[in-house]
């Protein structure tokens, strides 16, 4: 068994889990589009109460992650397969506490249900929809672990599951959203997360998900291939990003909207021409750790519109 050479205390060890770091920062993406189509902040108790229930929800979506994939993730660690993070913004403090034999199993997935269990009550307070949703994004978030080996299509489940999050934000705000808003900005995440975070990290662990039998569409497919559908993807992000904020139900001006194309480009499009030409796992680990950071660029845009009006 794999044995990280810091003592960390348990706490960090139940954050690490749950992928906190990078947690924080895809958080940002619910309220980004709770406040792009509202065009206002919502009720103070409103905002307490989904800041509230977006952690639980990620906390307890990205545990059972590693609740689910346990044995698998186990055989990786006795083989040292997680000795090193690589960069990558999911390993800050250490990768899959749980299979390394750093969390104990029972502590981790108490920790994933005692979550899971106030995102509903949250959820539901919110809105009962926004409770479904969650229940349905766990639900796929397990299908898609269990299909590890299975097709590399299961992408497109993960593209599912991480707009959910943003989906459910607009729900919690407007229990009637225009139905094209709500399209709109399923598949701007829904590509942003295709092109800008599940090819280029399972491109990072290409040697390791070939030696295990993980069917990735690094595995399955060409680098050329692969190049292709993200800069596709990534350019789809841009096009729907343009047309969720159009349909926003505040104005964005000209100055506002060239920021938010401007924040694509560095942190999508730049990287993945990087890509393009190097067709390397650190280029690839580069752009999986700029895109990263994109809802949150585009909630600054959204933020500094209501600022300046």
């Amino acid at each position: 068994m794999t044995h990280h050479p810091n003592r960390l205390s348990k706490w960090p060890l139940f954050f690490a889990l749950s992928r906190t770091h990078h947690g924080l920062i895809d958080m940002t993406g619910p309220f980004m589009a709770a406040l792009l189509w509202l065009g206002a902040l919502p009720p103070p108790m409103v905002i307490l109460l989904g800041m509230v229930t977006v952690f639980a929800g990620y906390t307890a979506v990205y545990a059972l992650n590693d609740i689910v994939d346990y044995q698998n993730d186990r055989k990786k660690a006795d083989a040292g397969e997680f000795a090193v993070s690589g960069g990558d913004l999911d390993a800050v403090l250490v990768r899959h506490p749980m299979a390394q034999g750093l969390l104990d199993f029972k502590a981790g997935a108490a920790w994933a249900a005692v979550w899971a269990l106030v995102a509903m009550i949250g959820a539901w307070m919110l809105n009962p929809a926004c409770l479904w949703i969650f229940l349905g994004g766990c639900l796929l978030e397990a299908v898609y672990c269990l299909l590890w080996n299975k097709s590399p299509y299961r992408a497109v489940i993960n593209g599912i599951v991480k707009t959910l999050g943003a989906v459910a934000a607009v729900y919690a705000v407007d229990p009637a959203p225009h139905p094209t808003f709500v399209a709109a900005l399923f598949l701007m995440l829904f590509f942003w997360e295709i092109g800008g975070q599940n090819i280029p990290n399972d491109w990072t662990d290409i040697a390791a998900d070939r030696k295990w039998g993980a069917a990735t569409i690094p595995v399955r497919f060409t680098p050329k291939q692969c190049q292709l559908l993200i800069i596709g993807s990534l350019l789809l992000t841009l096009l729907f990003c343009r047309i969720t904020f159009g349909l926003s139900s505040k104005l964005f001006g000209t100055v506002h909207l060239l920021l938010a194309t401007v924040c694509g480009v560095g942190l999508l499009i730049w990287p993945a021409i990087r890509l393009l030409y190097l067709g390397s796992a650190d280029a690839a680990m580069v752009l999986f750790n700029r895109a990263s950071y994109y809802p949150m660029a585009l909630l600054s845009v959204v933020l500094l519109k209501m600022l300046t009006g």
